[in-house]
């Protein structure tokens, strides 16, 4: 999907160590309006100056509009090499194709998780001309020995994502990873990653395990919620449309108050390797980056 251009000097934030298992809130990101595709209308929180990555995540976008002037244009042919893409809809359909001849529709509630390896050269469509869009995008890095890859997709229907509801009425969908015994249908990635998307009501409390060597985050996108304890008075306060980045530690734990809070949970293992980046590319030397735009050029990135 996203073309993301991205000098290499851009800031980069690292999770710190806290004293007790419980992970804090180090920082709060802002998402930044922008555009990209042939057009689409984002919030960008990752992959932009304050915080070009958070390893092993390299970007998320949220896009959200009942504008068709938002979205219409959608993401037309482009490549990808090094990386991981992570679609994640909750409104709204756009129709996927790619170089090798796969096609197929990402509606309401689906998740697509494509390996790009190598090199793919896809597309992403919207099948509507009017109603909301929403959804994310998702970077995830590949560690250098398998960014030459094979392309693979895992595309997940919405009635194969489980859900679970707590007694407290929190609701829990599960991406990747587990949650509560729930395994997410996401398999084998090797970057181990927890991705849920999280409905806590207000006046109500949840906490979470997550591997304590892991790089974790949080974004809002509905309500509000203290994040790293859950008494809100002590916890970072985090609205709509920003990230938490969480410290070191082995679980988070939110509170909410008069409003109810949704927000994705995301942890992954960091590759602690260089990162060289350029647009759809991302590999580990500015050579491996001049080579994928040479394959691209001379058409044997992808196949």
């Amino acid at each position: 999907m996203t073309m993301l251009s991205t000098d290499q000097n851009l800031n980069h934030v690292e999770t710190q160590s806290t004293p007790d298992a419980k992970r804090e809130v180090l920082q709060v990101i802002a998402a930044q309006q922008t555009s990209d595709g042939a057009g689409v209308s984002l919030k960008r929180s990752i992959g932009k100056h304050s915080l070009s990555e958070l390893d092993p995540f390299l970007l998320l976008d949220e896009f959200r509009s009942d504008n068709p002037n938002d979205y219409i244009a959608g993401f037309p042919p482009h490549p990808h090499r090094g990386f991981e893409t992570v679609t994640y809809m909750l409104a709204g359909s756009m129709q996927h194709q790619d170089s090798n001849g796969n096609t197929g529709n990402l509606t309401a509630g689906s998740v697509q998780w494509m390996t790009a390896g190598r090199g793919i050269i896809h597309s992403e469509m919207p099948q509507q001309e009017n109603g909301l869009m929403w959804g994310f995008q998702l970077w995830v890095n590949l560690p250098a020995k398998e960014k030459m890859c094979a392309p693979r997709y895992q595309d997940i229907p919405p009635a194969d994502i489980p859900e679970y509801t707590l007694e407290n009425g929190a609701q829990i969908r599960v991406i990747a990873g587990t949650s509560n015994s729930v395994e997410g249908p996401v398999k084998d990635i090797v970057t181990r990653p927890l991705y849920l998307d999280v409905h806590l009501p207000a006046n109500s409390t949840w906490s979470h395990v997550i591997p304590a060597d892991h790089t974790a985050f949080v974004y809002v996108f509905e309500g509000e919620g203290s994040f790293g304890k859950t008494n809100s008075s002590e916890g970072k306060r985090i609205t709509s449309n920003h990230l938490g980045i969480l410290a070191k530690g082995e679980s988070v734990a939110i509170g909410t108050g008069e409003q109810s809070v949704r927000f994705l949970l995301l942890a992954a293992q960091p590759l602690n390797e260089p990162i060289a980046r350029y647009g759809p590319f991302v590999m580990n030397t500015r050579t491996e980056i001049e080579q994928a735009f040479q394959d691209y050029q001379n058409g044997t990135l992808a196949g």
